[in-house]
């Protein structure tokens, strides 16, 4: 109980009579300076609201610290995603493996069979004399893989035949082909993603098989034929070109664009170089004289070269020609032949290989390359 005194309105003075006065609201207090009230109810909610709050944030941030992780980790809207590489297999180690592989087995015969076991490790029985077949030159002309690490190679042979008299005939080129198993990465042929021992084994013995069709290659990018004909400035200028070029006459840098960088055979292989004909893409209308600046001409030369020995070889020549201050000069020694715009190989009959002794001779058995 607070006694309090009550003051009157007349006088000022303070009436003595005590009164009760009410206790004092347990959630009210008067602030004596600044005549702030607070509420001791109102201050214990914001209590409870902030521990409310202390134990959101407490529970939430894994959640939220889990939501920020796997947003960094999506990949970000209009990003390629890049797939990963591919490693393309090599032939080279398999294709040089058939290879060999060929040239022992047609080498190889009674009492030999021994040779073949770097290439084969099954059983081999053979009848015939050692060296009754040669490859004298052996390519591999395709290669495919079946499945990762094993690959059919088909190999090309030129063969001599021993005949009766021990002399040796052409048998022509014959072709074998051959199942050869890889190990190590892919760039070795093998089935590895990852660097790994290098190894190849032939699966079985090789099967002889068909010759591939010929063909005869389609048409080219030259309509016109000027014959070995010399009154055409870009055929002068091609002769001189082929003369330093193959036979060490003159200075390349004379017939060629500025800039143009091109080495000659050296040492030169030939005496002379003399033009056999000349086809070019300039129509048969075109003029003799030379065109004005930057103009441009393919032109497809062949040429008889002869060597000091007095020996003549057919060689041909694509050549792209640019004009220059009134004259033609070479401004690039093309890599193959110009093509038409629709030209296709088309297929022709094969050519039967010899196999009579009237192409037999005398000469010693050839070497295996």
């Amino acid at each position: 109980m607070k006694l309090r005194r009550r003051r009157t309105a007349a006088d000022g003075d303070w009436d003595e009579a005590a009164v009760l006065d009410e206790p004092a609201a347990p959630h009210a207090a008067e602030d004596d300076e600044t005549g702030w009230q607070a509420s001791v109810a109102g201050l214990s909610g914001m209590a409870r609201l902030a521990r409310v709050g202390i134990w959101v944030v407490i529970i939430a941030g894994p959640l939220l610290g889990s939501a920020a992780l796997l947003s960094s980790a999506a990949p970000s809207q209009g990003v390629a995603k890049t797939a990963p590489e591919t490693r393309q297999a090599s032939a080279i180690g398999p294709s040089g493996f058939a290879q060999l592989f060929v040239a022992a087995y047609l080498e190889a015969g009674e009492g030999t069979e021994q040779n073949l076991a770097p290439y084969y490790a099954g059983s081999v029985t053979l009848t015939h004399a050692p060296g009754t077949r040669t490859a004298t030159r052996t390519a591999a002309i395709s290669a495919r893989e079946v499945s990762p690490g094993y690959w059919s190679v088909t190999v090309a042979a030129s063969i001599a035949a021993k005949t009766s008299k021990d002399s040796y005939r052409d048998a022509g080129v014959q072709y074998y082909q051959v199942a050869v198993q890889a190990l190590g990465p892919r760039s070795a042929g093998g089935p590895s993603a990852t660097e790994s021992a290098v190894g190849y084994t032939a699966v079985s013995l090789p099967a002889q098989v068909a010759a591939p069709e010929a063909l005869r290659p389609g048409d080219l990018g030259y309509g016109t034929s000027r014959g070995s004909g010399a009154s055409d400035p870009a055929t002068q200028t091609a002769a001189a070109f082929l003369n330093a070029f193959l036979a060490g006459d003159g200075e390349l840098d004379r017939y060629t664009s500025p800039g143009v960088e091109l080495q000659p055979v050296t040492p030169a292989p030939y005496a002379e170089v003399k033009i056999t004909g000349v086809e070019d893409n300039s129509g048969d209308s075109a003029e003799q004289s030379v065109p004005a600046d930057g103009a441009k001409r393919r032109l497809l030369v062949t040429v008889d070269a002869t060597d000091s020995d007095g020996n003549t070889f057919p060689l041909t020549y694509a050549l792209t020609l640019q004009a220059r201050a009134g004259r033609w000069e070479i401004s690039a020694l093309d890599d193959a032949p110009a093509l038409g715009p629709s030209s296709t190989p088309s297929a022709v009959a094969g050519t039967p290989s010899p196999d009579s002794d009237d192409s037999a001779t005398d000469s010693p058995s050839p070497s295996v390359s």
